[in-house]
């Protein structure tokens, strides 16, 4: 098979052909039709995220349709589609597991970066892990949502119920939150960077209240703010945005520093919070609610060849999530 491997951060992803993998106990093999690319690709192939399992196979938002089963294998059958998310492995044995946080496991192995991902035409996952993929999905629309929509619906989840919602930084995964917020009811406000006025509109006619640059103050103030930018500098200015008792959540996985800042914003009972990966649970919930809204992704295909091509797309800010394609 053909596969996308980072040999060395830093390094170009080298093409080559890899022998078709073997599921082993608990495991299948995936068909590949979709991979989207996520920043944390970048992260990873960059030296950001330093302890990747080189050399590597990227990705984890993977679609496809299992094609041979591992011993012991249950709840899951040749032909099923399914999607591998960035959550690969936890022990299920820890006391984050066992209160439903497997996302903290302190053993937890990542799709992509402890193990070999979705750039390749075929990979092995471990299938207590694969989301079942709704029937109102191609993979094309399903891809995205395994880490962008996932990740994001968590940080959405953790945000509380109220009703304006800030997203500081509006690509991919805000545009998903967003339409899961506004099928929930809430106000939405948009912040991008300073003088973006395309994405502004994007946001506007996606169903925002409000649309600015991200150093602007929002025309009344939030009940909670999500930051999908990783620029440290921002959460100072959305806790200033948010109202007393609001929360502030940082759903990236590599941000750079926080600046220093006066507890005044942080007083009368604000809350600053991260998100750390992705439960199941999260999983399950985000593609049953993508199915009914329905909601809709913009991706952009890119042969498997292409991958290079696919990640400095992303790189630039694709306004569509990029998806490899075998």
């Amino acid at each position: 098979m053909r596969a996308a491997v980072l040999e060395a951060a830093h390094r170009p992803l080298a093409i080559v052909d890899r022998p078709v993998p073997e599921p082993g106990g608990g495991q299948v093999v995936v068909e590949v039709a979709a991979c989207a690319i996520c920043r944390t690709d970048l992260h990873i192939a960059d030296g950001e995220l330093e302890r990747a399992a080189l050399p590597l196979v990227l990705g984890h938002q993977a679609v496809g349709t299992i094609v041979s089963l591992g011993e012991g294998v249950s709840g899951c059958s040749v032909g099923d589609r399914v999607g591998v998310p960035w959550l690969g492995w936890a022990d299920e044995t820890c006391v984050f597991c066992a209160s439903g946080r497997e996302n903290l496991c302190p053993d937890a192995r990542f799709t992509g970066y402890d193990l070999d991902g979705g750039y390749a035409e075929r990979l092995v996952a471990d299938a207590r892990f694969c989301l079942p993929i709704p029937d109102a999905f191609e993979p094309l629309d399903a891809a995205p949502l395994l880490c962008a929509g996932a990740i994001g619906y968590r940080a959405l989840r953790l945000a509380g119920e109220g009703e304006r919602l800030g997203l500081y930084g509006f690509g991919n995964a805000a545009r998903i939150v967003t339409q899961v917020a506004l099928d929930q009811g809430r106000h939405v406000f948009a912040f991008t960077r300073p003088g973006d006025e395309a994405t502004q509109r994007v946001a506007l006619e996606l169903g925002c209240v409000w649309a600015g640059g991200s150093t602007e103050r929002p025309p009344e103030p939030l009940d909670a703010a999500i930051l999908f930018a990783a620029v440290g500098d921002l959460v100072p200015l959305a806790l200033a945005a948010v109202a007393p008792g609001g929360c502030v959540v940082c759903a990236e996985i590599h941000m750079s520093d926080i600046p220093s800042f006066p507890y005044d914003l942080l007083w009368r009972e604000r809350v600053l919070r991260s998100v750390a990966n992705l439960t199941r649970r999260d999983g399950e919930e985000l593609l049953a609610i993508a199915a009914r809204i329905p909601i809709r992704t913009q991706v952009r295909t890119l042969p498997l060849a292409e991958a290079n091509e696919a990640l400095e797309a992303t790189r630039r800010g694709s306004p569509e999530t990029v998806v490899l394609v075998p």
